[in-house]
């Protein structure tokens, strides 16, 4: 689960960590009260969208907004400008696609004095099983493009599980980061903090991006992500309710409510599996034939025939999908069950792509028996290479 810049401030500040005042706002009116609040002289006004790249971003040619998602203002007046330009503007992004995303608030926040910019960020090493730090003294720019192109400046340290974060962690991270007198003092202190709240909140990753270091010497978060494990959201229900529906997907909205756990892809052929490993082994099959699968798509071991038909009818709500493979082992899961849902959601949604099914394991004779009295054009497969090489050729053939 993903939250906004603002949000992450919220918590992270609850823990030590330095972050500059500010508030969020809906409105115009809003943003130019927390402005005034606020004092100035300098303010900086922030689009808030699950996006990176927003200072680089572009508003559409439809939309009122002019310039990037982040602005640096000197008047209380062009704090008022900057929010009505980007409030229900669309902000588009390298991350955000071309379709970009609606701005619906925005975070106005004090303005400081940089001197240097640094990155920063908390995550699972899934090598080491281990939260590692990963710093880099080029901040604000995208990381991904530092590793890959001068990776000897990226500093990673791995944090031992059993004793936790020390401070001689932070110390090498800071003397790595060049820092000095003042500084390493700040910034250990704040990595400190970071780690707590990083272990605390069960978050899968904190990234600070631009780490700012002030003239004054303080290690402040300029920006702020935070992502969390969806499986310990039952522990923070607080956090859970910073979720912002309307910045997800809503195909992985809708199944979310189904606890189905659905993933849309680039591809045409769209899947639908029993058990997360099928499912990926399904779309790495798809993809040796020759097929680009549309979709992750696990509707577990103890699916109702209600879930099944909402999965189907996820798989047809993208536009893209060309033709569907059903793969089922049934082991917990019965194959009767997946066949009267398969059925039912074709009729209920006019079927007008190949479908091709495989079934295997409980109550598969009547599974097969099912499809084959559904009157639906429905292709059998025995085994997963069988499946993959008729949904693909259906694909070609139908196109």
């Amino acid at each position: 689960m993903n939250i906004h810049e603002y949000q992450a401030k919220q918590l992270l500040s609850q823990y030590g960590v330095a972050v500059l005042r500010g508030g969020v706002a809906y409105t115009t009116a809003e943003a130019e009260t927390i402005a005034k609040d606020l004092g100035g002289p300098v303010w900086v006004v922030k689009s808030q969208i699950h996006a990176g790249g927003r200072g680089k971003g572009k508003f559409t040619e439809d939309s009122s907004g002019d310039g990037g998602g982040v602005r640096v203002v000197k008047d209380v007046e062009d704090v008022r400008e900057s929010a009505k330009q980007m409030l229900g503007a669309t902000l588009v992004t390298h991350q955000t696609g071309p379709t970009g995303k609606e701005v619906k608030r925005v975070y106005i926040e004090d303005g400081c004095d940089i001197e240097k910019e640094l990155y920063l960020s908390l995550l699972i090493d899934r090598a080491t099983s281990k939260v590692t730090i990963i710093a880099c003294e080029e901040g604000g720019v995208d990381i991904e493009e530092v590793a890959a192109s001068t990776p000897e400046k990226i500093l990673t340290v791995a944090i031992d599980p059993v004793s936790g974060m020390q401070r001689f962690h932070a110390s090498q991270v800071a003397f790595g980061l060049g820092l000095k007198g003042d500084q390493v003092k700040s910034a250990v202190k704040f990595l400190m903090s970071m780690y707590r709240a990083f272990v605390e909140l069960d978050a899968s990753q904190v990234e600070i991006n631009p780490l700012v270091v002030t003239k004054g010497g303080d290690v402040i978060a300029l920006d702020a992500k935070m992502n969390f494990d969806d499986n310990a959201l039952y522990r923070h229900k607080d956090i859970e309710e910073m979720r912002d529906e309307d910045e997800q997907d809503a195909a992985e909205l809708e199944a979310e409510r189904h606890d189905l756990s659905y993933i849309k892809l680039d591809g045409n052929i769209g899947c639908m599996v029993n058990g997360a490993g099928l499912a990926m082994a399904t779309m790495d099959i798809i993809k040796l034939y020759g097929g680009e699968p549309a979709n992750f798509l696990d509707v577990g071991g103890g699916a109702t025939k209600e879930r099944v038909t909402t999965a189907f009818k996820l798989i047809l709500s993208d536009s893209n999908v060309e033709g569907i493979l059903v793969n089922i082992f049934g082991g917990i899961m019965r194959c009767d069950v997946i066949a009267e849902g398969v059925v039912a959601a074709a009729k209920d949604v006019s079927l007008s792509v190949p479908l091709v099914v495989r079934l295997e394991g409980t109550n598969v004779d009547l599974g097969k028996k099912i499809l084959a009295q559904s009157g639906l054009p429905i292709v059998s497969a025995d085994d997963l290479a069988d499946a993959a090489e008729k949904v693909v050729k259906e694909v070609k053939e139908a196109a």
